[in-house]
């Protein structure tokens, strides 16, 4: 019998990583031993899109797989996270890792990056949803019974009233024809409490909607900014 190669699965607790992590998980050729994600310690968020990490360590726990953090400061530089990232990396290499999963679809620079920063540490790359059409995807996934909340939206690409819905048919109808289905650009972000993959699902309540501007990093004007609408989801916990 073929031995199964020892895999971790870099989570950003939304519905592509979802997706992505089902599918590699019925590839008989990989074990998924782990979650990795990372996390803002100063707000005691996941990086990408400010979801409380105790929502992602219940969401790990309904997943039934252990999880690891990447640790960054407030505004970490890409020096830092490079830095803290390989940590980890190093780490997970000397305990047998020699794969690793992603639900990138089909952002060429994000993945060549991925590839280039693992290639060192012998770790190769599988993008399960690669070069998959993302409407035909995210119509797999409502259909496959995932479920997923909007937690944080472009606010120059989407209304402010997408905030905080669930990922269903509606929600793909009322998306303007310059968004992805999938928000592979960026334009949405999503917190995936519900589906195949879990033993029962994250039960949240809605909380406080907030926006933030950020330094455009791909323009040169001091004053250029990119604005977002972040929803907070609070952590319902059993009695």
């Amino acid at each position: 019998m073929q031995k199964r190669l020892k895999t971790y699965f870099n989570w950003s607790t939304g519905k592509d990583a979802a997706l992505a992590y089902y599918y590699l998980k019925k590839n008989n050729n990989y074990q998924i031993n782990l979650l990795v994600t990372s996390i803002n310690t100063h707000h005691d968020r996941v990086s990408m899109h400010g979801l409380r990490v105790k929502l992602l360590e219940i969401q790990a726990k309904e997943i039934e797989l252990p999880l690891t953090t990447i640790k960054l400061p407030e505004e970490p530089t890409m020096e830092v996270y490079n830095n803290e990232m390989g940590k980890v990396v190093s780490h997970l290499q000397s305990q047998g890792y020699t794969h690793c999963g992603f639900g990138d679809i089909f952002l060429e620079d994000l993945r060549v990056y991925r590839e280039k920063q693992l290639s060192p540490y012998g770790i190769k790359c599988n993008f399960p949803l690669w070069k998959r059409n993302s409407t035909v995807l995210i119509q797999e996934f409502i259909q496959l019974g995932f479920r997923a909340v909007v937690i944080c939206i472009k606010s120059d690409l989407l209304d402010v009233s997408f905030l905080g819905r669930e990922i269903d048919e509606n929600f793909i109808k009322d998306l303007p024809e310059n968004v992805d289905p999938c928000g592979e650009n960026g334009e949405f972000h999503t917190f995936c409490f519900d589906g195949p993959i879990f033993k029962n699902p994250v039960k949240f309540t809605i909380g406080e909607k907030v926006y933030r501007a950020y330094k455009n990093p791909k323009k040169d004007n001091n004053n250029s900014s990119m604005g977002f609408w972040f929803c907070d989801l609070i952590p319902v916990t059993a009695s």
